[in-house]
């Protein structure tokens, strides 16, 4: 390691170089190239072709810029803690340590960081530990904790909400403002900065404060900043939940149940069914929102299917008969019916016929022109559920329940697709629709 004595010596050492100490500049005239320096130690005026000027410097005492949130936030530092992190002794291992990302996580403009302050009122951060407690009791499974951070490459009041390290959702708030929608018919249309909701893309508006009241006396539905954001948050989580449960968090699941049963899961893993297929059916159960807190019952039908076979698809299917009073619940109106759609005979005749069987799995033989112009008729058959405010759910047979929702997935995604052997027997259906071919 070079020390400060080592580099003083190695330029007293340098012919070309003179020192002076206990020396002051008294005088500089001339211009850049021709300096004439007068020093205090009587050598007289040296002409001089460029002079450099290193000063020094102190340290401010960052404890003052209480309003930049130094002190309160581990990622707000000052350049000298900057530097000192930039020098590490083992380089190796520092790019290691540069490696993991964040599963989940929160970024924020500057302006949004009271949100997240508890000095400031902020209430953001209970917002997320509640979402997470939730989570937990809708779906069976624990969210990964969520990383806030402040982000100075967002707008100040802009957010993003991002998983390993990619951005899946995003929005611009608009600073001491409320978000104002309209549910239904208003009494009175209100005047406000034309937005769109950052969770489910539906028109807003945003209004001051001094209108809220009346916003909502008018029939307005009225959140805060904080409310959009967490329900934004919800609706990722809850879109992406598959994506969160890796073999680590499924072996703990295994555990718990162990502790209590565990003739269920010796029988079961791994002697019938590997860690990796257990997961595989559960995320898969998450994807579609389909709740994995009776984990109990998901293990007995696996046990009992995977006598017969193994094919994760085939699995799944099997699992969510068995839940059918859980799925069923999620869709049922006030009245206790589950409203939905059918396909008509003629297209779940052509959705079954072309299923391909590869062994490990299934996928639909369609040509493109077929597969739009299914798509096409489902996307007219949910206009009847907004008029109600349901969620949009397709019946269909068991045989064509999983390759309906991988072809409607991504131009679909809010649609819920379910077989008859998904709803409990005492349950109502009642019918908006049947999905049929145009002309």
């Amino acid at each position: 390691e070079i020390t400060i004595q080592d580099s003083i010596e190695k330029v007293r050492a340098n012919s070309n170089i003179t020192v002076f100490t206990g020396t002051t500049i008294e005088k500089i005239a001339g211009a850049p190239g021709m300096f004439d320096v007068t020093l205090s130690n009587g050598a007289g005026a040296l002409r001089i072709g460029s002079i450099v000027l290193a000063a020094g410097w102190k340290p401010y005492d960052a404890t003052k810029l209480e309003h930049l949130s130094y002190g309160k936030f581990p990622d707000v530092i000052t350049s000298v803690q900057m530097e000192e992190m930039a020098k590490v002794e083992d380089a190796g291992e520092a790019i290691v340590d540069l490696l993991p990302i964040d599963t989940l996580g929160l970024e924020l403009g500057y302006a949004m960081i009271p949100l997240v302050d508890a000095d400031q009122d902020g209430e953001l951060l209970e917002r997320v530990k509640a979402i997470r407690r939730q989570v937990a009791l809708d779906l069976g499974f624990v969210v990964p904790p969520v990383h806030i951070k402040d982000n100075l490459q967002l707008e100040p009041g802009a957010y993003s909400i991002v998983i390993k390290g990619i951005e899946v959702g995003k929005g611009e708030m608009m600073i001491d403002h409320y978000l104002a929608m309209q549910a239904g018919e208003v009494d009175e249309e209100m005047d406000g900065i034309a937005t769109t909701e950052p969770a489910f893309g539906l028109p807003a508006i945003w209004i001051s404060e001094a209108d809220k009241e009346r916003a909502q006396i008018a029939g307005y539905t009225v959140v805060d900043i904080p409310t959009v954001i967490s329900t934004h948050l919800t609706e990722v989580i809850r879109s992406h939940a598959g994506e969160f449960l890796g073999r680590q968090d499924v072996q703990k699941l295994l555990d718990k149940i162990a502790a209590h049963e565990p003739k269920l899961v010796e029988e079961l893993v791994p002697d019938l069914l590997g860690l990796g297929t257990v997961q595989r059916v559960l995320q898969a159960l998450l994807k579609e929102n389909v709740s994995i807190r009776d984990m109990n019952t998901i293990m007995e039908i696996l046990a009992d299917t995977a006598q017969y076979t193994k094919v994760p698809e085939l699995l799944v299917e099997h699992v969510r008969e068995g839940l059918a009073r859980s799925i069923t619940r999620q869709y049922q109106n006030d009245k206790g019916v589950v409203p939905v759609m059918t396909l008509s005979q003629e297209m779940e005749n052509m959705i079954v016929g072309s299923i391909q069987d590869t062994g490990q799995g299934t996928f639909l033989g369609l040509s493109p022109e077929q597969a739009g112009a299914i798509i096409g008729a489902i996307e007219q058959g949910i206009e009847s559920f907004s008029l109600y405010n349901y969620q949009p759910v397709l019946l269909t047979g068991p045989q064509a329940r999983i390759q309906v929702k991988r072809l409607t997935e991504r131009a679909v995604p809010n649609l819920t697709v379910l077989s008859h052997n998904e709803i409990a027997q005492e349950v109502q259906v009642e019918s908006l629709g049947q999905v049929e071919f145009n002309g």
